[in-house]
Formats: C-alpha cells, sequence, structure tokens
C-alpha cells in the first residue's frame, strides 16, 4: 500500500455533502483534525455545494463522483450516500486507485462486501468503515469494567433498541435503499457487542414482522420491517440477540444488557448499570455516566496506518461482520430456518 511522508500529505474528499446530520462537514472536519487535508465534495445537489465551499473555503466540488476521479488527486474518500449505493461506489473508487472509507453500514449484501474487500486487495488499498461508535464512551467503559471482572464471563448478550412511532419518511425507511430496519443503529450495536463477544460464529436466526406501517409510508411494500430479531451463536456456546422495533410500546431499557456468570451489565449511551446478587441473596446495584466519545480516534488510526504502518482498526473483515449477520437474518426470515455463517 502506498505510504504518505506525514498525515497532511493526505488529501481527502468526501461523496455525499447532504444536509441530513451535516455528516459531509463532520467528516472533512474529523479528517482535518486528524491531520489529513480536505481537498474535494461531489455532491449532486448545488445548494449543497455552496455551502461546502463556505464550511471549506476553495475546496474543489464535483457534481459527480466521475469528475472528482477523472479531475482530483485525492488520496482517501469517503461515501456518504444511501446504503445501497456504498458497494458500487467503494468498487468505482477503488479501481481508480484511491482508498475508500464507507459511512456505516459498510454495504447491504455480504455478497457485496466480498467483492469490496478482494478488489482493495487487489489494489493494496484502505478499505474500512466509519464504525466511530468503536470508541463511544459507552462501550469504552463496557469493555473497562467487563474486563476487570464486573460481571464474570459473558454468557449472552441482548441489544435492542424501539419504540411505537411510523418511521420517518425518508430513504432510510425504505428496505431496498436502507437494507431493512436493522441496518441503522443494529449495525452500531453488533459492532458494540462483537467487541465484547469475539468467539467465532456459527448460525444466524432471524424473524420479522411488516405491513403494519407500510400502509402509512410512500415507500408501501419496500417499506423497512415494523421489527426485526436476530440470534447469533457462537462456537464458543454464548448467543446474542438483537431487536430493532418501530411497534414496541414497552421497550426494554438500555441498548445493551449483558449477562454474565456474577451480574449483569447495561448501558445507553449515557448510562451504565453493574446488577449484582449479595451473599445474601439480596441484589446490588451500582451506576455511572458514561465517558466522553473518542470519535476522533478513528481517522487518527486511518492517518497513522496510511503514514505509519500502524494496524488498521476497522479492518473490512471487521466491518463485514455485522453485515453478514443481518444479510443472513434476512436470508432466514425468507426460509424459515437458522442460516450457518460462512465468515465467522
Amino acid at each position: 500500500m502506498p505510504r504518505f511522508t506525514q498525515a497532511s500529505d493526505i488529501k481527502v474528499g468526501v461523496v455525499g455533502y447532504g444536509g441530513a446530520f451535516n455528516m459531509g462537514r463532520g467528516h472533512l472536519r474529523e479528517m482535518r483534525e486528524a491531520g489529513m487535508t480536505p481537498a474535494a465534495v461531489a455532491e449532486i445537489d448545488p445548494e449543497r455545494l455552496d455551502v461546502a465551499n463556505i464550511d471549506f473555503p476553495g475546496i474543489a466540488t464535483y457534481s459527480s463522483v466521475d469528475a472528482m476521479l477523472e479531475k482530483s488527486d485525492v488520496s482517501l474518500i469517503t461515501l456518504i450516500t444511501p446504503h445501497n449505493t456504498h458497494a458500487e461506489l467503494a468498487l468505482k473508487c477503488l479501481a481508480a486507485g484511491r482508498h475508500v472509507v464507507c459511512e456505516k453500514p459498510f454495504a447491504v449484501t455480504t455478497e457485496e462486501c466480498d467483492r469490496m474487500i478482494a478488489e482493495a486487495e487487489k489494489r493494496n488499498l484502505l478499505l474500512s468503515t466509519y464504525h466511530n461508535r468503536h470508541w463511544d464512551g459507552c462501550i469504552l467503559e463496557a469493555r473497562r469494567r467487563i474486563e476487570a471482572g464486573a460481571i464474570g464471563d459473558i454468557i449472552r448478550i441482548e441489544a435492542h433498541m424501539g419504540g411505537h412511532h411510523p418511521p420517518r419518511d425518508w430513504w432510510r425507511a425504505s428496505r431496498s435503499i436502507s437494507g431493512g430496519i436493522l441496518y441503522d443503529w443494529g449495525v452500531h450495536l453488533l459492532e458494540y457487542s462483537f467487541q465484547l463477544i469475539t468467539a467465532k460464529m456459527t448460525e444466524v436466526s432471524g424473524f420479522a414482522h411488516s405491513g403494519y406501517w407500510a400502509k402509512q409510508s410512500k415507500w408501501a411494500e419496500d417499506a423497512n420491517e415494523d421489527e426485526a430479531f436476530v440470534i447469533v451463536r457462537f462456537d464458543s456456546g454464548q448467543w446474542l440477540t438483537l431487536c430493532i422495533s418501530s411497534i414496541d410500546a414497552n421497550p426494554k431499557r438500555g441498548q445493551l444488557e449483558i449477562t454474565g456468570t456474577r451480574g449483569s451489565y447495561i448501558f445507553d449511551g449515557r448510562t451504565w448499570e453493574v446488577i449484582q446478587k449479595a451473599d445474601d441473596g439480596t441484589t446490588v446495584s451500582t451506576r455511572g455516566t458514561n465517558p466522553k466519545s473518542e470519535w476522533l480516534a478513528y481517522y487518527t488510526n486511518i492517518a497513522n496506518h496510511l503514514v505509519k504502518d500502524e494496524p488498521l482498526v476497522i479492518t473490512p473483515q471487521w466491518a463485514r461482520r455485522p453485515i453478514h449477520v443481518l444479510d443472513l437474518a434476512g436470508q432466514s426470515v425468507q426460509a424459515a430456518r437458522a442460516m450457518a455463517t460462512q465468515h465467522p
């Protein structure tokens, strides 16, 4: 893989500068803070290109990815586009000799991930996914306490997020574009979980209900599921469940509940709690607030990998793991049976 003398030599660009969450601005600012040089933006909306010029005076702007690849000398491109476009755009950028970061999720199917990984390996290029939440304060604190023995050995993880509400009127509510209800926050919760259960996956089962909110959605039959539920088995005997719901009137506390041999650990983005049983049978609860997240660590690692050959934290193989689970879960729903994993 070509190396750079210093981080500022890495010219970076983004594909997509849409208004939602101001992700384009956020990525370029983080890359700049990590020492890299913002150089280009590709965006189909000319008004958003004007915004990019205000945010980064003098930055090169293009109305298409093809134009950016033809006219710009950017070394690293971050894709901030709808989920079902990640694979096609990544393959195009890799074929043009550019390092690539995809926003989450990495792609929609395992096959797409495999093609992207093969292309990056063929051309000796960096390929990664912006799993900034790998450094969320909640998972950093959970790892620290659990590794110190707070709940003993992990037996299972229950990951969940839900409420009772119709989906928003945007592309993330379209199953063919987004991948389905599991592909937004579900990817984050799986990535948290894989930091805690490191054993090999062996089997995935998926369950889903659709149709309740579809009648109120412009996407109709293409609307996301109302709820989806996944079970992942590991060769260690541990297991993981994931549930994302828009029809849950009584959602569970937290985002992850980790059950161990000596207690349970529950966390959300703000707080954590350890629940244990004392020798006399009473319940002991300890609570606290999570530390700040360390999102800049993602692009700092990317820069250090390209300059100093520092090991890449979010490898494409790591990013493929949650996609493989969600892909198999969808197949399991259709087949009504568990699916064996191909990538452990």
